[in-house]
């Protein structure tokens, strides 16, 4: 079987690359859509986005049982067959979420917004849990699956600043008022790309941990024991409150983007140059992340940086910068932990995994996997659902060409000050509940490899 190399590396971050082109897009600009060209009140997208995400959660589960239970084709392979079938489905909920039925009638147009937001949600998840376990059957090594967890990281963030950066270029015009069919112009090319970059994870990874006894006719998997090795395990637990303050940034935080730079700050434009100023960071974490997670210890770098970004986004909430550069340059260093949290947290997650099977021996990927993604699309559900209660809060008018001042300068302020709460929960998760220190890492993975040794040779 093929050595794990940079082919590994580069199709798992193809697959983060094509969920991120309909996840992102959809995550960044369907409320956009919404609000502006279908006239839906931020108040119902909040709602929607919070219970569709408690509904997504419950797929995560069921979805996760799946590989584990059943495989599909001959090939061997638990985790790559569904990735083959979803990729379509998602490609087809990005076209549908940003179809143009305004001319509907508000009822109409009302249950058409609510059917596509859950179709994604069950498209995505039937994606995403298969990828996300990926990583623990492509290598068991724990620098390599450090290296899977940083390419994974720059895979999103290729799509999310390379791709999505341009986006406000084109949904406004020159007066600052939304072009409603880009929308869906977009969502052609991205449904495209996503397929295209699935198709090449598909053929560049290899699944190299295999456990034949783990699914199938003769499976003695049970979901009830599953879930007991889940709730028992720490670290897991940790990781979920630490992504739930993640994602408050990412789903909910990042959607009010594109309105600040362009109500707030009257220059569309700047979302673009905010993205450039945001990739430079993460090229630099990029070189140097290996080197400092080899010193410092995942958790440790995670901690350090995050109450860092504590400080500094505290300080741009209380002290309102005017000069637009001036504050894209500063919101993005004061940031910088979410970009760090970003680069390992597949890493850390992967750790779990094997925490549970040194618990128990077991193989659970799927279902370990899907019960952590269930937390994550809590804190999807809430920080979309925060972003968006937060703009009528502040009388947000749906519809409208413009805002007023005020209302500027308030998205400005839950724009900035959000993340405080956000890092505050990633230090919570990860410094008072995940307890895998680099000592007791390294004394998990020693006592792994001695384990998997007797297994292999029996």
């Amino acid at each position: 079987m093929r050595k794990f190399g940079v082919r590994d590396q580069v199709g798992y971050a193809l697959g983060d690359i094509g969920g991120s082109f309909v996840n992102l897009y959809i995550g960044g600009f369907f409320l956009i859509f919404c609000t502006y060209v279908l006239g839906v009140s931020p108040y119902f997208m909040g709602t929607l986005f919070l219970l569709g995400k408690f509904f997504d959660a419950i797929c995560n589960a069921i979805m996760g049982t799946i590989p584990d239970r059943w495989k599909l084709g001959k090939s061997g392979n638990k985790f790559l067959p569904y990735i083959s079938i979803s990729k379509w489905i998602l490609a087809a909920s990005c076209l549908l979420s940003f179809a143009d039925v305004s001319n509907w009638g508000s009822a109409a147009t009302h249950t058409w917004v609510v059917f596509v937001y859950l179709f994604f949600c069950v498209a995505y998840t039937a994606d995403s849990i298969p990828y996300g376990s990926l990583a623990s059957v492509i290598t068991n090594d724990p620098i390599e699956r450090t290296k899977l967890s940083r390419a994974r990281a720059v895979g999103g963030m290729v799509v999310g600043l390379g791709f999505l950066s341009f986006v406000p270029m084109f949904i406004y015009d020159s007066s600052g008022a939304v072009i409603s069919k880009a929308f869906f112009q977009i969502a052609i090319v991205f449904s495209i790309l996503s397929v295209v970059a699935y198709t090449g994870l598909v053929r560049l990874t290899t699944e190299r941990i295999r456990d034949d006894k783990s699914a199938g006719k003769n499976s003695d998997y049970s979901f009830k024991d599953a879930f007991k090795v889940a709730i028992k395990n720490r670290p897991l637990i940790g990781m979920m409150i630490a992504s739930i303050g993640s994602l408050l940034i990412i789903n909910g935080v990042n959607q009010l983007a594109p309105i600040v730079f362009a109500e707030r700050y009257h220059m569309p434009g700047a979302f673009t140059i905010n993205s450039f100023i945001n990739i430079s960071i993460t090229l630099v974490l990029f070189i140097i992340i290996p080197k400092l997670v080899a010193r410092f210890n995942k958790r440790n770098l995670v901690i350090a940086t995050s109450f860092f970004s504590i400080a500094a986004t505290l300080m741009i909430t209380l002290v309102t910068i005017e000069n637009v550069y001036v504050f894209m340059t500063l919101y993005n260093v004061a940031t910088v932990g979410l970009a760090v949290f970003v680069m390992v947290v597949w890493a850390l997650v992967t750790d779990c995994i094997d925490y549970a099977e040194l618990q128990t021996g077991k193989h659970y990927e799927g279902t370990l996997y899907a019960l952590y993604s269930f937390a994550r699309k809590v804190g999807m559900g809430l920080g979309a659902a925060m972003g968006s209660y937060s703009l009528g809060w502040i009388g947000f008018v749906s519809g409208a060409p413009s805002q007023t001042p005020e209302v500027a300068n308030s998205v400005l302020k839950m724009y900035t000050g959000i993340p405080v709460i956000a890092f505050l929960l990633i230090i919570i998760g990860m410094g008072l509940v995940y307890n895998l220190n680099a000592k007791k890492t390294n004394e998990m993975y020693a006592a792994l490899k001695e384990a998997r040794a007797k297994k292999a040779a029996v």
